[in-house]
């Protein structure tokens, strides 16, 4: 197989040039940083644009997450202080709705991944041919991954998201302060509350989201060969390692941010693998190469890698079946 890099600034990712794993199949570019919608894409484009226009204010918006512990703290060792009561409270509503925000953006993050996979599998063509004729579209694929796995990195970093929820339920359940502002149960209903309470409970719940949204759309599709979907994932995980691999390309990188965002879609795309195919990512019939993936990620600073690791570790599907090579589950003790 022959990969080369085009262009001599490389700002982000440039153009990738890759041969498939099928012997007839064709080179083609992936143009992650300058890929324009074609009008056959555009109106796909359009609609997961507006999604992904808003990931950015989600993600500043975990980040600023500092959570009600102290108050709520406060509170519970002072049971009988209503004035504590009332702060805990009014501290732990803001930030109810602004997790509310997150599971929101969660269903439309589905939705949108739905569309993309709609688009890059359907016949006639082939998923190489695909990624070939629809570079934006691979590229915003790619962006709905780069996005899932930062925004589950800042969560687990996060504790303070499923205590201040919990809190939040406790009270509304007992109820018993009487002169609390219940206003916010205009906002968050209990039907509401449960599902958040499901999200929130995943370790990594946007990836646990797409996972579940890509084996959706497999059922769904029944005349739709798997193959169809799980090519997509595979190219494109070959696509990252090859250039992570290869120090001619990513020395050539201005930013690191260039490798983060290889890594973490490499990672995304082996995860969806794992859950939609039967046989899984990492069984010697795989069509990743699973081995040169670790191998990739566990020659970056370690400080880059350890959340995407973890995620390999803990939300694949079949790394502990038997059919899985012992050399691979060595690697990611």
């Amino acid at each position: 197989k022959v990969f080369f890099i085009d262009g001599n600034q490389m700002g982000n990712l440039l153009k990738v040039l890759t041969c498939t794993e099928l012997e007839q199949g064709p080179n083609f570019f992936l143009d992650f940083e300058n890929a324009q919608p074609t009008d056959c894409e555009r109106e796909v484009w359009n609609q997961v644009n507006t999604v992904l226009q808003d990931s950015e204010s989600v993600l500043a918006d975990l980040q600023a997450y500092k959570g009600a512990g102290k108050e709520i703290r406060d509170a519970i060792q002072n049971p009988s202080d209503m004035q504590l009561q009332e702060q805990a409270w009014n501290s732990v509503c803001p930030l109810v709705i602004r997790l509310k925000k997150f599971y929101n953006f969660s269903l439309r993050l589905e939705r949108a991944l739905q569309s993309l996979l709609e688009s890059l599998t359907c016949p006639p063509y082939t998923p190489t041919q695909h990624l070939e004729k629809e570079q934006a579209l691979a590229k915003q694929f790619a962006e709905i991954l780069h996005f899932t796995l930062r925004f589950d990195e800042l969560k687990m970093r996060i504790p303070a998201i499923q205590n201040d929820f919990s809190y939040y339920r406790r009270t509304i359940s007992r109820n018993r302060i009487n002169n609390l502002n219940l206003d916010i149960e205009n906002e968050v209903n209990n039907e509401m509350a449960n599902r958040m309470s499901l999200f929130y409970a995943e370790a990594t719940p946007m990836l646990k989201t797409l996972s579940t949204a890509t084996t959706n759309f497999v059922t769904e599709n029944k005349t739709l060969p798997l193959e169809n979907t799980t090519d997509v994932l595979s190219t494109m995980a070959s696509v990252c390692k090859v250039m992570l691999e290869t120090p001619d390309y990513t020395s050539r990188f201005n930013s690191e941010d260039t490798l983060l965002f290889c890594m973490r879609v490499m990672v995304g795309v082996i995860i969806l693998y794992d859950h939609v195919h039967p046989n899984g990512a990492f069984n010697k019939s795989s069509k990743i190469d699973m081995k040169g993936c670790i191998k990739v990620l566990k020659e970056q600073p370690a400080d880059n890698v350890e959340g995407l690791l973890n995620a390999l570790k803990f939300t694949t599907k079949h790394l502990n079946d038997e059919s899985t090579p012992k050399n691979i589950r060595t690697m990611l003790q």
